[in-house]
């Protein structure tokens, strides 16, 4: 347990320098941007002498370095700036959004997981038969599929067609379970589909090198049920490649999010990107962009921290 906390103090401590890094690119990647904040708030009819006084009073014209320490004292205190008009602190508007994003993504990773496993265990387990054939070319066609031609296909036939589920909009879980699962179940589904068919194959590869080891004919050969061996220990020594790959992916689900949201008209963080970028709201993407960099960091954390519990050789080599 102790060399577990030892991991995690470490792997906390790389978060250090990795965020400071991303709030470092970010700002910069801002400030050369050729929107000029003075203008998106006083309008293209402002004059220069009306531009100059906005530059001044919100230290635009300091040096770059100043400006970045007085962005991350800004930051520290929970202070992303304010939208341009109307003048709405930032940090409200993600903490609105955010929630839905990631009730979205987690779903998002849940039917992912679903996908994986179900088509990647049966695939080893019959490998070279058919049913692996057919596996083999749901998992291509799924990972060939585009999330948003998907989720176009989803509201054809099961919105349009067939009134299952609702087109769009959203409806808050604290209101009505069924309906909020109801208005998130295409958009995950969609985002889901690549991520999980890709996860698939991954899953198939992982348990066909884990069952041609010597550890698992041993144990079957003393006795133990097959499916007692697949699930105690082929499966748990499988899924370490699995994680580590989801780790990445979650970044795709996260990047998703900012088409599925504006066609299934969900306000969560890319419906704010989207209206950050047409009202060329600086503070506003700024802000979202920032928030999701953090948030991918973080949830690669989670996974390296489940995959060392799914993995205990992997905690014995530190």
């Amino acid at each position: 347990m102790l060399s577990v906390l030892s991991l995690v103090a470490r792997r906390l401590l790389t978060l250090i320098p990795l965020v400071l890094g991303i709030t470092i690119f970010v700002f910069v990647i801002m400030q050369f941007s050729p929107i000029d904040p003075a203008l998106s708030v006083l309008g293209d009819q402002a004059t220069p002498a009306q531009v100059a006084a906005f530059k001044a009073a919100n230290g635009l014209d300091d040096p770059l370095p100043l400006r970045y320490l007085h962005f991350l004292g800004d930051l520290l205190r929970g202070d992303l700036g304010v939208t341009f008009p109307p003048s709405v602190p930032v940090a409200d508007k993600i903490a609105t959004a955010l929630p839905l994003t990631i009730q979205l993504t987690a779903l998002g990773i849940v039917g992912a997981l679903v996908i994986a496993l179900g088509l990647g265990i049966p695939a080893a387990l019959y490998r070279d038969r058919w049913p692996d054939q057919i596996i083999r070319f749901v998992s291509m066609a799924g990972i060939a599929m585009p999330s948003f031609w998907l989720a176009l296909l989803l509201i054809q036939e099961l919105s349009v067609r067939r009134p299952v589920f609702p087109t769009g909009g959203y409806v808050n879980p604290g209101d009505s379970f069924s309906l909020w699962l109801q208005s998130l179940a295409m958009p995950a589904l969609a985002l889901a589909v690549p991520v999980g068919c890709s996860l698939a194959r991954i899953v198939r590869t992982s348990m066909v090198e884990e069952l041609d080891k010597d550890y698992v004919r041993t144990a079957i050969g003393a006795g133990l049920p097959p499916r007692v061996v697949i699930g105690r220990n082929v499966l748990r020594n499988a899924l370490v490649n699995p994680l580590t790959v989801l780790g990445l992916r979650i970044g795709y689900l996260l990047g998703g999010t900012v088409v599925i949201e504006a066609i299934f008209s969900l306000p969560g963080m890319g419906t704010q990107i989207m209206s950050a970028v047409q009202q060329n709201d600086t503070a506003l993407a700024q802000g979202t962009v920032l928030t999701i960099a953090i948030c991918f960091v973080f949830v690669n954390l989670v996974v390296d921290i489940l995959y060392l519990f799914a993995n205990p050789r992997l905690r014995g080599a530190h």
